[in-house]
């Protein structure tokens, strides 16, 4: 009865604990002659084994499949339509050298040999193999499965069985796994869980940043997913910044992409509508926004890096007294604030979030070092830690992944629409800022606050639409660790 399958939907034997999802008899490679196991593979993440052929029925085993590191099938080298599938995995073993327990490899192959035809025992293999790989891969669920499901899941999950956490989807699902970690009572372990960016949204920026950072050419689609999914394979990680985001209602968020309000925000919550286009999507919310342009009154102020890094080393000089922003047409060089020392040992934990100690409450004015920017009427305001703003749009080019900045981006009023049409088709390139446009200021920036006058049009963190209100940032260095090329 070697390979004997009565397939997903017939009636299988059935366990207290879990429900059977696949049941039949394969012969054990490698084993004794005629050792043939009945296999039941269940919900609960087990894969039970139990010898037949014998009288009375040999012992029950399971593999546990939150051990399982990968399972593989394919066709039998001899001539014959016999097919395989294989599993690995590496459990907790005592050895009788050591008293502490050790993952020790586990590798089972079961001979499928069930039909005459070999592509349907193949098929029949790879059936087994792919459902015990779904199996053995835990998941964060999909964000449509409900709002805030997967921030829900980090918040509250053991972390202590993943090595990282991979999420195949846009930048809005990253942004609820960010959060959820820093909500947990042990936030300063959890946010240096590794994290995994796959693209498998519209946006997809911080999975095309990183494919920047490691050198390779713009990708998009198939091509994005799978420079990223190598990336993961390599196992590297790197230190990535994280922006503290507080609002006037008591609101704290923290962010790994952007800020935006205005023109750039609209187009972003507009196009959600046309997320089937994929990246053209962000082309026809920019056609769309540019027919009924609107100006956003508001107080921007900033703490530049430049001064920044001259208040932490001399209070009070005369750089801190003379800061002012910066035009496009500019060329400050960025100041990096020092690092720790590698080795440094790390903060006690304290059970509570990290401090912002650049910015002071919402009913004080900003420091007197900082920089206010005379103008109060814009068409868009954008700070972003990234290079990419979405898969084809290369915002800040020179941005890195933990360069202790924010890239702020705001133009004023004043714009013609040719002249803001001009100013994104060259960010595809990353190029606008050497249209030397008049009304596009950048500079990098350590903090900043920004005050609407009306509570006009929305504001958004990384993608995800924020009531307009009082915001106010800070940097905070190398705070998480993210899966890339180098």
């Amino acid at each position: 009865m070697e390979g004997a399958q009565p397939g997903p939907g017939a009636s299988s034997p059935q366990s207290d604990s879990a429900e059977v999802l696949l049941h039949g008899v394969f012969a054990l490679l490698g084993a004794a002659p005629k050792a043939s196991y009945a296999l039941s593979l269940t919900r609960g993440r087990e894969l039970r084994m139990q010898r037949v052929g014998s009288a009375p029925a040999g012992p029950s085993a399971a593999l546990d499949l939150a051990d399982c590191i990968g399972c593989v099938a394919g066709r039998e080298p001899q001539p014959g339509p016999a097919a395989y599938f294989s599993v690995f995995c590496y459990p907790f073993r005592k050895g009788w050298w050591d008293a502490s327990p050790s993952r020790q490899r586990l590798a089972r192959t079961f001979r499928v040999c069930l039909a005459q035809e070999a592509e349907d025992n193949l098929k029949l293999a790879e059936t087994w193999a792919g459902k015990i790989r779904e199996l053995a891969a835990p998941r964060i669920p999909r964000q449509e499965e409900r709002p805030n499901h997967a921030r829900e899941l980090v918040r509250a999950g053991d972390l202590s069985q993943w090595d990282a956490v991979a999420v195949l989807a846009g930048d809005g699902l990253l942004y609820e796994v960010v959060n959820g970690l820093m909500e947990r009572q042990d936030w300063q372990a959890a946010i240096k869980k590794p994290l995994c960016t796959l693209p498998g949204g519209s946006g997809n920026a911080l999975s095309a940043s990183i494919n920047h950072y490691a050198g390779n050419t713009q990708a998009f689609r198939k091509e994005l997913l799978t420079n990223c999914t190598y990336f993961l394979c390599k196992g590297l990680y790197a230190p990535m910044d994280l922006v503290s985001l507080s609002t006037a209602s008591g609101k704290r968020l923290f962010s790994f992409l952007s800020f935006g309000w205005g023109f750039i925000s609209d187009v972003d919550i507009a196009s959600e509508k046309y997320r089937q286009l994929g990246n053209a999507r962000f082309t026809v919310g920019t056609i769309q926004q540019l027919a009924g342009l609107k100006v956003y009154k508001g107080r921007l102020s900033y703490l530049p890096m430049e001064t920044s890094s001259s208040v932490s080393s001399a209070p009070g000089s005369p750089s801190e007294q003379n800061s002012h922003h910066v035009p496009c047409s500019n060329g400050h060089p960025l100041h990096i604030l020092p690092q720790p020392a590698p080795g440094a040992p790390e903060p006690p934990h304290k059970g509570s979030w990290p401090e912002d100690p650049l910015l002071v409450p919402f009913d004080q004015p900003v420091p007197k070092h900082w920089t206010t920017v005379p103008e109060e009427e814009f068409i868009s305001i954008f700070a972003i830690y990234q290079s990419h703003v979405g898969a084809d749009f290369t915002m800040a080019p020179t941005a890195k992944l933990h360069d202790g900045s924010m890239h702020l981006f705001y133009l004023k009023a004043g714009v013609s629409r040719l002249g803001l049409l001009r100013i994104f088709l060259a960010m595809e390139k990353g190029t606008h800022l050497d249209l030397n446009c008049p009304h596009l200021h950048y500079v990098p920036v350590r903090a900043f606050r920004l005050e609407p006058f009306a509570s006009t049009g929305l504001m958004t963190v990384d993608g995800e639409p924020l009531a307009c209100e009082p915001v106010q940032g800070q940097v905070h260095n190398q705070l998480c660790r993210i899966i890339s090329g180098s």
